[in-house]
């Protein structure tokens, strides 16, 4: 995406991110049909948005699937899409969900570290966890584009262009307006 590019220059940052953070949140689906699968921890049928963002929130790279594969097993098809377009990354943040044998292959693969960011010891009720507050404030915003508060798609793909499409709103927003968030 070019405008991540220009908004990282912009920022004083280089082009290319070092550090992808991802996260997968899941989303209900309509009766309109396509892959869907249930989720058992948060007892619901749907999809999950498996995202990657860098550290100013900017998507890097999505991945729709149903909600009945586990976020490990989807990271690998994930950083397939994210690591040719961004040759410098070297290091992925994740939850604890990700400390799996299919997500550290996949980052052996791809030639990245895998950092798990883990709650303070100790630590009870909301606690903001370094790292993975950015993509959880990203998930925040794509929240507030009403197509995207359930998955009213047929297709996967069709589901990832709706949430590149309000990503891309973001960033014209950020391209416009550089003194506002």
């Amino acid at each position: 995406m070019p405008f991540v590019v220009m908004l990282r220059e912009g920022a004083g940052r280089e082009a290319s991110p070092s550090v992808v953070i991802v996260d997968t949140p899941s989303v209900k689906t309509t009766k309109s049909g396509g892959p869907r699968g249930w989720e058992a921890a948060k007892r619901l049928k749907g999809r999950k948005r498996h995202a990657a963002v860098d550290t100013d929130g900017l998507l890097l790279g999505l991945l729709v699937h149903a909600a009945d594969i586990q976020d490990a097993d989807g990271l690998g098809d994930l950083l397939q899409r994210v690591k040719p377009l961004h040759n410098w990354l070297r290091a992925v943040f994740a939850d604890s969900i990700y400390n799996r044998l299919a997500a550290l292959l996949a980052c052996l693969v791809f030639g990245l570290a895998l950092i798990i960011v883990r709650r303070p010891v100790g630590s009870t009720g909301f606690v903001v966890q370094p790292r993975r507050w950015v993509i959880e404030r990203s998930f925040g915003w794509f929240g507030r584009w009403r197509r995207l508060s359930k998955d009213y798609e047929t297709l996967p793909e069709v589901s990832e262009a709706m949430v590149t499409l309000a990503a891309i709103r973001l960033m014209l927003h950020r391209l416009a307006h550089p003194n506002r968030k």
